[in-house]
C-alpha cells in the first residue's frame, strides 16, 4: 500500500532529500498523500507544499517531536495536519532547537576529549537545515573513517554509555501533545516497537500517551511484521492507526518512501477522521 506515507524526513532535519526532492521521490513511488514530519522543526513544509501543488501530491504538514518519558526514555510523537504558524507550537519547537544546539556543542566537546576532533564543525557542515542531530555526527564519523556506516557510528559512539552520548531532558508527553493540539493537529505515537521496551512498559507508555490526549499510533512503521503487534495497542486503547516509512534517505537504510506494510483491517485509519 503506497498511497499514504505519513512519516518522512527532509534536509530540514536529518533527511538527505530536500523537501521538494522528497515530494517528487514520493510521487514517483506511488505515494498520493505524504506527511512531512521533520524532527522538532517545520522549516521544510512551505517548500514541500509548493512542490506538492505542482505535481498533484497531497502534502500533510507535520512534525516529529522529541519527548522524554519515564527513566529518561526518548519517545517520538508525530503531529499531523498542523498549522505550522501556531505560536504555541513554534515556542515549544524553539525550546527544543536550543536544547539541540546545547547537545551538539556538548557532543563536540566529548568527542574532542576522546581524541576525535572537528565533529561539531563537521556535523554542522553536513546539516542542510537549522537542526543538527546525532545523524549528522554519525555521517561525519563515517566520512572520516571512524565508523563503517551510520549504524556502526551509533553503536560505537552515539548511544548511552558511549563517548558521544549526551543525556538530555526533552519535552514531556503532555507538552508535546498540547503543542500539537494548539496547532490544530493530531498526535501520533511514532514507531512504538523501536523503543525496545518490555511488553508491560510499552503498554504503560501507550496508556500514558492516550491519557495525555494522544489520538493515534503508528501501526506499520516500515515493517508489516511490526504492524500486527502495534495494531493490538490501537484496538485496546481506542487509537486511530497511522502509517509511514520513517524515510530519511540514508544509504545504509533499507527503508524507502512509501515502503511499509498495510494496515490491518482491525484498526481505523487516521485519514478516516479527516
Amino acid at each position: 500500500m503506497n498511497r499514504y506515507d505519513l512519516h518522512t524526513h527532509s534536509t530540514a532535519s536529518d533527511g538527505t532529500f530536500s523537501p521538494s526532492a522528497l515530494v517528487r521521490r514520493a510521487r514517483e513511488r506511488g505515494v498520493e498523500v505524504m506527511g512531512l514530519t521533520d524532527h522538532d522543526c517545520t522549516d521544510g513544509i512551505a517548500e514541500a507544499e509548493t512542490e506538492s501543488a505542482k505535481i498533484g501530491l497531497t502534502l500533510i504538514p507535520g512534525v516529529e517531536i522529541s519527548a522524554t518519558w519515564e527513566q529518561g526514555q526518548l519517545i517520538h510523537i508525530v503531529g499531523l495536519r498542523i498549522d505550522r504558524t501556531d505560536p504555541v507550537l513554534q515556542a515549544g519547537l524553539l525550546r527544543l532547537y536550543e536544547l539541540r544546539n546545547w547537545r551538539a556543542e556538548e557532543m563536540g566537546q566529548r568527542f574532542a576529549n576522546h581524541g576525535i576532533l572537528g565533529t561539531l564543525e563537521g556535523a554542522r557542515a553536513l546539516a542542510k537545515g537549522a537542526i543538527v542531530s546525532r545523524v549528522h555526527f554519525a555521517r561525519f564519523l563515517v566520512a572520516n573513517g571512524h565508523s563503517r556506516d551510520i549504524n556502526d557510528a551509533f553503536d560505537r559512539f552515539l548511544v548511552k554509555g558511549k563517548p558521544g552520548f549526551v543525556d538530555e531532558e526533552w519535552a514531556t508527553l503532555r507538552e508535546c501533545i498540547d503543542w500539537i493540539h494548539s496547532a490544530g493537529g493530531q498526535a501520533v505515537l511514532a514507531h512504538p516497537l523501536r523503543y525496545s521496551l518490555p511488553p508491560d512498559r510499552l503498554r504503560r507508555l501507550v496508556e500514558h500517551f492516550r491519557d495525555a490526549g494522544g489520538e493515534g499510533i503508528e501501526v506499520t512503521p516500515g515493517s508489516s511484521a511490526e504492524g500486527q503487534t502495534s495494531a493490538h495497542y490501537a484496538c485496546e486503547f481506542n487509537l486511530v492507526a497511522s502509517i509511514g516509512s520513517d524515510f530519511h534517505g540514508h544509504a545504509s537504510s533499507n527503508l524507502n518512501v512509501g515502503l511499509h506494510g498495510e494496515l490491518p483491517k482491525t484498526v481505523r485509519p487516521i485519514w478516516e477522521t479527516w
